[in-house]
């Protein structure tokens, strides 16, 4: 009997604090999810809620650790696993950001969870942040490599314009040649680099090649009776949540009827062989 009046007064500050919540009263929502806490910690839903207040004041390492507790008490929890995603991904941990949204998502395509395009959007963000980190990363040292060559050319051509003047013999003329030949090498290593960072401006995958559900690049596309291609993954989940019908055209379709396109794989492979950070993009 003990037991009943603790559970039911724990749901009861759970109830207050969902009414805070939905009045924006976050704080508040956070009080009544501690007291419901401590009345029973076995309730992971107590947990998940409070780190969705935490998310929504951006404090990402109590949210971290809410999650954790939730996940402990179950390891199956879709929402734990998606709000630990999105505090690591507002913590700029996007490695670990990716590997509790990808969690989230199989969960949820498991459990026949429908969370709309929220969980896919967040893992989408966490690899594109990944991706521009990466980027970023890369650039700065493009610009350090550049700058090393350009000064390891003008180290040497002071070098040797020195030497000719140390020579009795030496002219105006042969100093300004070797002055000139430095000029033109340290020119073309600028022009180089100039070349790779419009390469890099002009990365964007084209759009035939990317899913017309998450507009990714597509890994596996499959095409549909009406002549629509997908990714497999997309238009499999979509027919498991949403509904037995092409998102496009609308017609009647089941998942027997998903037919590899061949083709088009051959096509993304040739793509990605040849634009290798398309993989990470």
């Amino acid at each position: 009997m003990g037991t009943k009046q603790e559970v039911g007064t724990a749901m009861e500050f759970k109830e207050q604090g969902n009414r805070f919540y939905s009045q924006r009263k976050y704080n508040d929502a956070i009080g009544c999810y501690t007291k419901a806490i401590t009345k029973n910690p076995s309730m992971p839903a107590f947990f998940t809620n409070r780190a969705l207040c935490h998310l929504k004041l951006k404090s990402w390492e109590s949210a971290t650790a809410d999650c954790k507790r939730a996940l402990e008490l179950d390891s199956s929890l879709v929402k734990a696993h998606f709000f630990h995603g999105e505090a690591l991904l507002e913590s700029a941990l996007y490695d670990e950001a990716i590997t509790s949204l990808t969690r989230a998502h199989e969960l949820a395509k498991e459990q026949k969870l429908n969370f709309g395009d929220e969980i896919t959007g967040a893992l989408r963000q966490a690899k594109k942040r990944r991706w521009t980190k990466i980027e970023e990363k890369r650039v700065q040292q493009e610009i350090e490599l550049q700058t090393l060559l350009n000064r390891l050319l003008r180290e040497d051509r002071d070098s040797q314009t020195s030497q000719i003047q140390k020579d009795s013999d030496s002219s105006e003329n042969e100093i300004s040649k070797v002055e000139d030949q430095y000029e033109r090498k340290i020119a073309q290593v600028n022009d180089l680099f100039a070349q790779v960072d419009d390469r890099r401006k002009s990365r964007d995958v084209p759009d035939y090649l990317c899913g017309k559900i998450s507009f990714e690049l597509m890994r596996d596309p499959v095409i549909t009776p009406s002549g629509i291609t997908y990714d497999r993954k997309d238009i499999e989940e979509h027919l498991q949540r949403v509904g037995h019908f092409d998102p496009v055209t609308r017609a009647v379709l089941v998942q027997d009827q998903l037919t590899p396109n061949f083709a088009m794989k051959e096509v993304i492979d040739t793509y990605v062989e040849e634009n290798p950070w398309a993989e990470e993009y």
